[in-house]
């Protein structure tokens, strides 16, 4: 019995330890990043990211895609998706070793669009969604069970226009976005001011309806861009391109309706506008938004927990050229920026409590950078 007691002993504090590790989750993450293809950067990028310093480390690349402008990874963490953005439209599969952060290419098929700008995949890998944006087309491509990709199994094409005659000759898909149940891929249309909605079953042919009603227009002009759901799934957020808002509407099972409209801008603000992407923070406190064009900033909101409605917090400087693309780490200690036209990702420190950023701690150069996006949680030999 004493030795029992004994080994007991000895045990506990390194169960403690371990429980302690698992509570605390892991320090290090891999941070994808796909770019458009130039002198300083031909393929995608892999970096170390370590959350106790806010630090990167490249690891590795992958020179074989043109214009590799967006991301998708599966949720098991062994296969990244990539779209590339050229006329003749291609969407790449590549198997994702975490621990060295190597990329393994596996076979490429058609987007059947122009120019496709977003992919996104289900949980269960089964179906890509890409947005083919100067076509203004939606594509479903089948995933095999060994992480290739097979042609195109759906097509949705959009038509129309908008009240911008240089910007909106025509519609442009600038996202695929799945529902928090999966049940519904939402898409915004920026050419014809529209966010449609389409009922999902992986199963099905095709896997894609229309939802009832199909569509929400959004104000002539404003040209939807990208989305972002609230942390308790019961709103919906579209950052506006065109007009540099952010659009805020209750959601229930695939129905929209617009409860707010907040501008981006600063009092007084006349330059160019652009704003790009939106992210929520991991405790779904806080809603931030980027801005390109003259402003290159990020606008942060607080987020009323009970309404979803916005209020403006805070705007800062991303201290680069045409934040196109950022991502908030998977701790919510770190909010990272992609400069399009510095070539740089810079690291922000966020007071949790405040959501503001206290310091930008690290910066890294990389070849005109358009995605970030974190590899699921993982800890490293």
């Amino acid at each position: 019995m004493k030795r029992v007691l004994l080994a007991i002993a000895l045990l506990s504090p390194l169960l403690m330890l371990a429980q302690d590790k698992k509570k605390k989750g892991p320090k290090t993450f891999d941070l994808i990043v796909g770019a458009y293809t130039s002198e300083k950067s031909t393929g995608i990028s892999v970096y170390r990211f370590y959350a106790e310093t806010g630090r990167l480390a490249y690891l590795s690349q992958s020179d074989d895609i043109p214009n590799p402008s967006y991301l998708a990874i599966d949720k098991d963490n062994k296969f990244v998706y990539a779209v590339s953005e050229t006329d003749d439209g291609q969407v790449y599969a590549y198997s994702f070793e975490p621990k060295n952060g190597q990329l393994t290419f596996i076979n490429k098929q058609k987007s059947n669009g122009a120019a496709p700008c977003y992919i996104s995949v289900d949980e269960d890998r089964k179906n890509l969604f890409v947005a083919n944006y100067s076509s203004g087309s939606l594509a479903v491509l089948p995933v095999n069970e060994n992480g290739s990709i097979q042609p195109a199994s759906q097509m949705i094409q959009e038509k129309g226009s908008g009240i911008n005659k240089e910007r909106q000759e025509g519609p442009h898909v600038h996202t695929a976005f799945l529902s928090p149940d999966e049940k519904f891929v939402l898409y915004t249309d920026l050419g014809t001011d529209k966010i449609h909605v389409t009922k999902y079953k992986s199963g099905q042919k095709p896997p894609l309806t229309p939802a009832e009603p199909p569509f929400i227009k959004v104000a002539g002009g404003n040209g939807p861009r990208h989305l972002e759901f609230s942390l308790d799934k019961k709103h919906l957020y579209a950052v506006e391109e065109m007009s540099a808002r952010v659009t805020v509407f209750d959601y229930n099972k695939g129905e929209l309706k617009q409860i707010q409209e907040v501008t981006m801008l600063a009092d007084g603000f006349t330059g160019k506008v652009g704003a790009a992407d939106v992210h929520i923070s991991p405790d779904g406190r806080f809603l931030y938004a980027s801005n390109r064009g003259d402003a290159n900033e990020i606008v942060i909101y607080s987020i009323d927990q009970g309404t979803g409605m916005l209020t403006f917090v805070h705007r800062f400087s991303t201290r680069g050229k045409t934040p196109r693309n950022f991502v908030i780490d998977p701790t919510g200690n770190y909010l990272l920026v992609a400069h399009q036209d510095s070539d740089t990702i810079n690291v922000f420190k966020l007071d949790t409590n405040t959501g503001k950023p206290t310091a930008m701690v690290s910066s890294t150069t990389a070849g005109k950078p358009v995605c970030l996006k974190f590899a699921n949680a993982t800890e490293k030999d």
